[in-house]
């Protein structure tokens, strides 16, 4: 907070208050929500969104980021610890704030090590995949609600549809009712009045029915309501730091920090698109992790940033991140003054709000988007889907991720390597792919772009082999080599054998614009004696003067192509 605290004056407080106004007005029915996502309390929900928050606003980069509960962290903690322990249950309690203090110290240690630059492995396809995936879990999770069915909850996706089939039957009219009035409220909110939180609006006018149809009819409908939230500051907690309790949710604390940290990131550098603010990945590491790790002090489950509540308070005018402070304060406020108030809140209602949730986490556009342009990210985000509804949730994650690096491996492992020529009318020294023009019989030239590494060399090595194999005569290769940006040990090994070949051929290797760091490897490899320091050309050299001399002259003699400059000059054939 040092680096924007110089910016605090009257104009961005009164602007950051306003803001946060509006943050604590959405963050209310949002926290709840989630909190019953959780399996957890409802009062749980809203102790995510106040410490957390204030933690994660002063030691995180973004301006405008927003901390606290998100759906996709609190489907993912119910999926994980409700096998292990009853939900909403003491012991459960026990194992959430364990998971957010291993969270927040994992976090915690990766930004301290300056590590941020890992959450670039977790491509944002991964995310609308596994977010997709998320959204299902939830809408079917809410059916039994909206319902008002009586089976038991279960994380399997498949159990939840079935269960819901098998009950059907019993159906409450008048808890769907309350659910589809509160449904459309916020349907019609959200198209018709969108300066109008939509939760809000399907609340209130949830709870209002509901109201209204006990009073006409009697309290015995069988409208069930969320219940009483204490009135109370955030309770102190303590992890569970047995090592019993480190073994079981192990595996569960590094997916949410991976999926934890690629949320905040994504968040944060969205809304920094367009406030022009330049995001600290590393920092931001070390923000959400003491968010969390502070946050289990206080009865707080594992929190990330949130679109939606980053979204508003940018477009709400705040200035600094104390609008997130003021938001966390107003919503204590709340919870000390208006906590009694959602006992009137109806399961129906909040399981209609939910279903919007689960609509908006969607990524519509993004995912038509990538099934226009790659095959390769669809099957990505569709695997991260299917996995994310048919496994479970930490190692769907795991998949997507596995499965996103296999895809980016297999595109390195092949660089590209293109016919090349010299630019007509340019000079010795630049050349073009022009593919379709006749080439030289003795002289290959090959544009490189990619690098040489391991799991590339495959790839090199056969390109290399065809070029004899397509013309056995042409025992002389030159390199277009500026693309190649990284060579490791066995690709230096790779290039100084293909040296020795050639010249055992009576031809040669030859590089045109080498980076100095591929250079310097060859060197501390012992590859570059092979190769030999007069094969390297540099910009402006005239390469292919240089290469002209050591072409077999008979076979220039007979040659039709005149593929060069010098070509005139050599005599015309018989």
């Amino acid at each position: 907070m040092l680096r924007w605290w110089p910016q605090v004056d009257a104009r961005s407080l009164r602007a950051d208050a306003l803001a946060g106004l509006t943050g604590a007005i959405i963050l209310v029915p949002q926290a709840v929500a989630y909190a019953s996502i959780a399996g957890l309390p409802p009062q749980y929900g809203l102790y995510t969104a106040i410490v957390p928050v204030i933690v994660a606003a002063l030691f995180g980069s973004s301006m405008h980021l927003v901390s606290g509960p998100t759906a996709a962290l609190s489907l993912v903690i119910f999926a994980t610890i409700s096998p292990i322990a009853e939900p909403g249950s003491a012991a459960y309690i026990q194992h959430v704030v364990t998971l957010s203090f291993m969270t927040g110290v994992l976090m915690l240690a990766m930004g301290l090590a300056r590590l941020g630059f890992i959450v670039n492995f977790i491509s944002h396809t991964v995310v609308i995949g596994f977010t997709a995936g998320a959204a299902v879990l939830i809408a079917a999770s809410q059916l039994k609600n909206l319902f008002g069915l009586k089976t038991p909850a279960t994380s399997s996706f498949v159990e939840t549809l079935a269960g819901f089939a098998r009950e059907l039957g019993h159906t409450n009219p008048w808890v769907l009712a309350v659910g589809g009035v509160s449904l459309l409220a916020g349907l019609v909110t959200r198209r018709h009045l969108p300066q109008v939180p939509y939760m809000i609006s399907a609340m209130l006018v949830g709870s209002v029915f509901a109201a209204a149809l006990q009073s006409m009819f009697g309290p015995d409908l069988g409208i069930a309501t969320v219940g009483a939230i204490p009135r109370s500051l955030p309770p102190l907690s303590m992890p569970d730091l047995s090592a019993q309790s480190l073994r079981e949710l192990g595996a569960v604390a590094v997916a949410l920090t991976m999926l934890s940290l690629t949320e905040a990131i994504a968040i944060a550098r969205a809304i920094a698109l367009k406030s022009g603010q330049r995001i600290d990945g590393s920092q931001e590491f070390i923000g959400q992790g003491l968010a969390n790790l502070c946050g289990s002090f206080a009865s707080s489950y594992v929190s990330s940033g949130s679109f939606t509540r980053s979204g508003v308070n940018y477009t709400a005018g705040a200035v600094t991140p104390l609008a997130a402070v003021f938001s966390a304060g107003l919503l204590l406020l709340t919870l000390v003054a208006l906590a009694p108030l959602v006992r009137f809140l109806p399961i129906a209602s909040m399981a209609a709000i939910l279903l919007l949730v689960a609509w908006s986490l969607v990524d519509w556009h993004h995912i038509a988007a990538i099934a226009r342009t790659s095959r390769a990210e669809l099957a990505v985000l569709v695997v991260t889907l299917l996995a994310t509804l048919f496994m479970q949730l930490e190692f769907a994650i795991y998949a997507g991720v596995l499965l996103s690096l296999v895809l980016f491996l297999e595109r390195t492992a092949r660089p590209s390597l293109r016919d090349a020529k010299p630019a007509p009318g340019v000079g010795a020294y630049h050349f073009v792919d022009r593919a379709a023009e006749p080439e030289c019989p003795q002289l290959k030239m090959l544009f490189v772009d990619g690098p040489l590494y391991f799991g590339a060399i495959d790839h090199v090595q056969r390109n290399l082999r065809a070029v004899d194999a397509d013309a056995p005569a042409r025992k002389h290769l030159l390199l277009l080599a500026p693309g190649i940006n990284f060579v490791d040990s066995a690709g230096a090994d790779l290039l100084a054998q293909e040296a020795r070949r050639r010249k055992a051929l009576g031809g040669g290797l030859y590089f045109h614009r080498l980076q100095p760091q591929v250079v310097d490897t060859l060197e501390r490899a012992g590859c570059l004696d092979d190769i030999g320091r007069a094969q390297l050309f540099a910009i402006g050299d005239d390469v292919v003067d240089r290469i002209f001399p050591k072409l077999d002259p008979e076979v220039c003699r007979r040659c039709t192509v005149r593929a060069f400059r010098l070509c005139r000059t050599a005599p015309s054939p018989a």
